[in-house]
């Protein structure tokens, strides 16, 4: 009798506890996601004096970057909602965090609120330049290979977006086709308010196949540091994008203008980067893509290095797809460039090619 009793009491308490959750659903919701990306990558030109050196390689993310993250919504009623995310880079070659050891949600980490007047989120986020202008690039951001988050001008220079920030007040809204995005990252210097820090504005507009953003954002420089040295005294950046989707096929061009300037007597680094290409939906599962990457290095002889890229891939399922992607990157003057917008180059010309599979979930 009082087994009977306890297992009525086990099952009334389980039923009112799945009805609270119920309850709390409805309210609310919180998703895991995440984007697993490996291939096998070639390069010639890898290493050595000449750069004869070749190199066959595992590499993580060669489509996009590989991650996973928490996102969660609670509506607060009157079209007001609490919004939050947590997002972390892995790298599958070896199971660590992406941006180190310490960096567990190193890509994005913060909380805000939403209403039909946009969106307000405070914490670490991919900026206003960064967002705005993903969509226009016809390889997306892909490591293997695009230079639309930076390229290899000479000497080791990366000229590149301005892609997050810590300690930043966010803002997105959209109003009938247009939208507007600002960003604010505090420095967080006691009695200086322009150290470290920096700001971000961007306007898009979309009607039908058409679509369009400008962008410009400033990075000021930390002044007062000493170990190691910054020596910089503000980077900042105009970005354009624009696109027109014919149906099968979406047309994608975009341009950035680079500066960064010194606190000491080093010459300014300037560059101009302007890219143009397409997607092809063949089929519903095979996509080809295609894009060429011109950088014009001002103020010194860079070699304006220049990266023709290509990928097609095939959809498995919903969620994965095969990809094959391949490069070629060249440069003038003896100038060293490599296909990677993360790697240095060892020649003035390289070939990469990468087969890998991705899964979304």
């Amino acid at each position: 009798m009082k087994s009977n009793m306890k297992k009525a009491t086990l099952s009334f308490t389980c039923a009112g506890l799945s009805g609270l959750a119920a309850g709390v659903q409805a309210q609310s919701s919180v998703t895991m996601y995440g984007i697993m990306d490996a291939g096998v990558e070639y390069v010639n030109h890898a290493s050595g004096a000449g750069g004869e050196g070749s190199a066959v390689r595992l590499v993580s993310g060669g489509r996009n970057t590989s991650r996973w993250g928490l996102r969660g919504v609670e509506d607060l009623g009157g079209g007001m909602k609490a919004v939050f995310q947590l997002e972390s880079g892995i790298n599958i070659a070896n199971g660590q965090f992406d941006d180190g050891p310490d960096s567990i949600f190193a890509r994005r980490a913060f909380i805000g609120l939403k209403s039909r007047y946009g969106q307000l989120t405070l914490g670490r986020n991919f900026t206003t330049t960064f967002d705005y202008m993903l969509p226009f690039d016809p390889m997306g951001y892909a490591p293997n290979y695009s230079w639309g988050v930076s390229s290899t001008a000479a000497a080791g220079r990366r000229d590149l977006i301005f892609v997050r920030s810590a300690n930043a007040v966010r803002y997105d809204g959209t109003y009938s086709g247009l939208k507007f995005g600002a960003l604010y990252g505090f420095g967080n210097v006691p009695g200086n308010m322009k150290t470290s820090s920096k700001y971000n504005v961007g306007l898009g507009y979309e009607r039908g196949p058409f679509a369009a953003v400008a962008t410009f954002d400033r990075q000021n420089g930390a002044s007062d540091s000493v170990i190691p040295a910054d020596i910089t005294d503000y980077i900042q950046g105009i970005h354009a994008g624009v696109s027109y989707d014919f149906g099968a096929v979406k047309a994608m061009a975009g341009y950035r203008t680079y500066q960064r300037t010194f606190r000491t007597q080093q010459q300014t680094q300037r560059s101009s980067t302007y890219w143009i290409g397409a997607q092809y939906e063949v089929t519903p599962v095979v996509t080809l893509s295609g894009a060429v990457y011109y950088q014009d290095v001002k103020n010194s002889d860079g070699g304006d290095p220049t990266l023709f890229s290509v990928r097609g891939q095939y959809a498995l399922s919903k969620h994965t797809v095969l990809y094959l992607s391949g490069a070629y990157a060249m440069t003038g003057h003896g100038k060293l460039v490599s296909v990677s917008r993360d790697l240095a180059g060892a020649s003035d010309t390289q070939v990469g090619v990468t087969v890998g599979v991705q899964q979304r979930f």
